[in-house]
């Protein structure tokens, strides 16, 4: 039997982070600049803490419409505890994972620590190239 690719060959490296202390309104507006849906949250030790998606961001406004003001910090509103991914799991498990779930990314860590993240995109570009 071959030797299945890693996930660590087909994440995304480069993230948008973000601090579990940043205002709610300018987590959304990096968001939004970036044209992402959604950012890992990480403490300042380096720790992965949760994920802010634009759902959890759609909370945070309909709570500002209805109290008549923004407020709030990206902890307040993150979703965690989190599940991840190993950078070293193959990409045939990491199919499963995602078919056995809702979550269209993970984020990817080594040894504890955050080091990417996969997306649907990702491993199914990775299948393509491993087995056409």
């Amino acid at each position: 039997m071959t030797k299945r690719p890693k996930i660590r060959e087909y994440m995304a490296a480069t993230l948008v982070t973000l601090p579990p202390e940043m205002e709610i309104l300018r987590a959304m507006e990096i968001l939004l600049a970036e044209r992402i849906s959604g950012a890992p949250v990480v403490d300042a030790a380096g720790k992965l803490v949760g994920v802010l998606s634009k759902k959890d961001c759609l909370k945070a406004a309909l709570n500002a419409c209805y109290h008549q003001q923004w407020g709030g910090a990206v902890a307040d509103y993150m979703s965690s505890p989190v599940e991840t991914m190993e950078a070293d799991l193959d990409i045939v498990e990491a199919a499963e994972r995602f078919l056995a779930g809702h979550y269209r990314r993970f984020p990817v860590v080594e040894e504890g620590r955050l080091t990417g993240q996969i997306s649907r995109a990702d491993l199914l570009r990775a299948l393509v190239d491993n087995w056409r």
